[in-house]
């Protein structure tokens, strides 16, 4: 049998295909999308295959069937038109300043006039591109197909800067011809990670069609747990047998790390391809998201909303038009967080229309807490994973003393960027955080028929209610009291009796001046 190679970081089809790589047909939504001349517009996480999806693209419009030989294509295909192709992608670079920015713009239209052998006739970006389209549909008498990769990632890279204005406005200048030459173009696609308000850079393009949240679609890049099984069964087997685990636990443990991403409500969810990919590699349930790379424009958000970010992490609810559309002008940066792939479709209210959003897997949740939770805690990085381990043999064995003291060495010192008003929101915040890494069921303001709990922490023998308090100037002993008598007076026990487990009621006390964690009693 001949060997074959699982396609990390494969974004050529022709180089995968030719190269014996397993490929997840996709070819059927190619041909859907491609029946017509609608420009479409698709917003998906890193590493999700998008690069990979464009090339497909690619050679399908180069007419390049042999390489599409035994894929579902084959059979739907029977006209394979030759089109030009203009193939504009921004993922290999980085766009700090315009500058940089400027340089690719003119790397691309340089080697395009050169492909063509059309003449230049100006500097302007924009009038380049326009020269490009209509010269190419004169000298082959065919219409321009247009793949945009990574269309954002210049606004990205330079996110909170002055250059991030900057730069969208040069790309809306440059994306400025596509809106009046319809007629020039046989298909237009674009891929990115958040779509800022298409009004803002593709203006014009108001038939652009996004199909970023279509169920049709939704699994259109990634892997789903269908084409796991029908791809990767060999794979699968030899994980199971390195980890010496059974198949069924291999799958099971595969899921919870890598799966979990719905891109609309009511579908099968997908797997990450890259990492689930690295894991069967590897043979191991690796971090691999993280390992390559954690986006910068991920730590800047988190800087500039730490503590509303820290609060969504227990499932958030949102309309649709709160996490589709980044708009730069406003303080909301849950579109960032979702599209970037850190949350994802979990539940959907037909009725109202609301979704609720939150981590896909173990994975993106324990990388996600890690990068947040280095910024505002005085935890050595390289000494978090041996804190929360420490948590975690403290929990097991019953220790709330050992439990509390490692959180209160953790948040000792108020983080620079934390103002004193948002202490309160900083210590409970972070609280939360640190018993999510632990891996145990964590659940923050449970509801209870009287009132909400702060924090609930059950473990496989014991669960753990903590009440959270700010003293505001007020004694110690008589704020502590008054968290364990909100326990009682509000029931929050009352759920967990019949569980038949060891129950612990802790009443914390923090400092409203921002000095940390003043103590506890249970």
């Amino acid at each position: 049998m001949e060997e074959r190679y699982l396609p990390i970081g494969i974004q050529d089809f022709e180089k995968l295909r030719n190269g014996n790589y397993v490929y997840v047909d996709k070819t059927q939504f190619i041909y859907e999308l491609t029946r017509t001349s609608t420009p479409y517009f698709l917003s998906r996480p890193r590493r999700f295959g998008k690069s990979l999806l464009l090339s497909t693209f690619e050679y399908y419009f180069l007419g390049k069937k042999d390489l599409f030989k035994g894929l579902t294509i084959e059979k739907l295909e029977k006209d394979w038109t030759e089109y030009p192709v203009l193939k504009i992608s921004f993922g290999a670079n980085s766009y700090e300043n315009n500058e940089r920015l400027d340089s690719r713009l003119k790397f691309l239209l340089d080697e395009y006039e050169k492909k063509f052998a059309i003449e230049k006739k100006s500097d302007d970006p924009a009038e380049r591109l326009n020269n490009l389209i209509t010269s190419i549909y004169e000298q082959t008498g065919k219409q321009v197909v247009i793949l945009i990769d990574e269309y954002d990632k210049p606004i990205l890279d330079a996110l909170y800067t002055e250059y991030e204005e900057q730069n969208r406005q040069e790309l809306r200048s440059f994306y400025s011809p596509l809106k009046d030459l319809d007629k020039y173009i046989r298909f237009l696609f674009i891929t990115g990670i958040t779509k800022v308000s298409h009004v803002n850079i593709f203006s014009g393009l108001n038939q652009l069609n996004d199909i970023s949240l279509s169920q049709k679609y939704s699994s259109l890049c990634g892997i789903s747990e269908s084409e796991l099984e029908s791809y990767f069964e060999t794979e699968i087997q030899e994980l199971a047998k390195n980890q010496e685990i059974t198949v069924p636990e291999a799958k099971e443990k595969l899921a919870k790390m890598y799966d979990g991403y719905h891109f609309s409500h009511d579908v099968e969810g997908v797997y990450n391809p890259f990492c689930l990919l690295k894991c069967l590699l590897e043979k191991d349930f690796g971090s691999y998201w993280f390992e390559s790379g954690t986006p910068s424009f991920l730590v800047k958000t988190l800087e500039k909303q730490p503590f509303v970010l820290a609060s969504i992490v227990n499932g958030r609810k949102a309309k649709e038009d709160q996490f589709k559309n980044y708009d730069p002008e406003s303080n909301n940066m849950l579109p960032v967080i979702y599209q970037s792939g850190y949350l994802t479709i979990k539940d959907f209210k037909k009725d109202r229309r609301i979704y609720t959003l939150d981590f896909p897997n173990r994975e993106i949740e324990e990388g996600f807490l890690n990068v947040l939770l280095k910024k505002f805690v005085k935890v050595p990085g390289d000494d978090m994973g041996l804190a929360i381990d420490n948590i975690c043999d403290a929990l097991e064995n019953n220790d709330i003393n050992q439990v509390l003291s490692i959180i209160k060495a953790a948040i000792a010192d108020l983080p620079s960027v934390v103002k004193k008003d948002m202490c309160e929101n900083y210590y409970e915040s972070v609280t939360h955080l640190i018993f999510r890494l632990t891996g145990y069921n964590v659940v923050s303001e449970l509801q209870s028929v009287a009132g909400r709990s702060d924090v609930i922490v059950t473990t496989d023998d014991s669960v753990f209610i903590f009440e959270l308090k700010m003293d505001k100037g007020r004694d110690f002993e008589q704020v502590v009291q008054e968290a364990l008598s909100q326990i009682d007076a509000n029931g929050y026990a009352d759920r967990f009796a019949v569980s038949g487990k060891q129950m612990f009621k802790v009443g914390v006390v923090f400092s409203s001046s921002g000095k940390g964690m003043l103590g506890w009693k249970y």
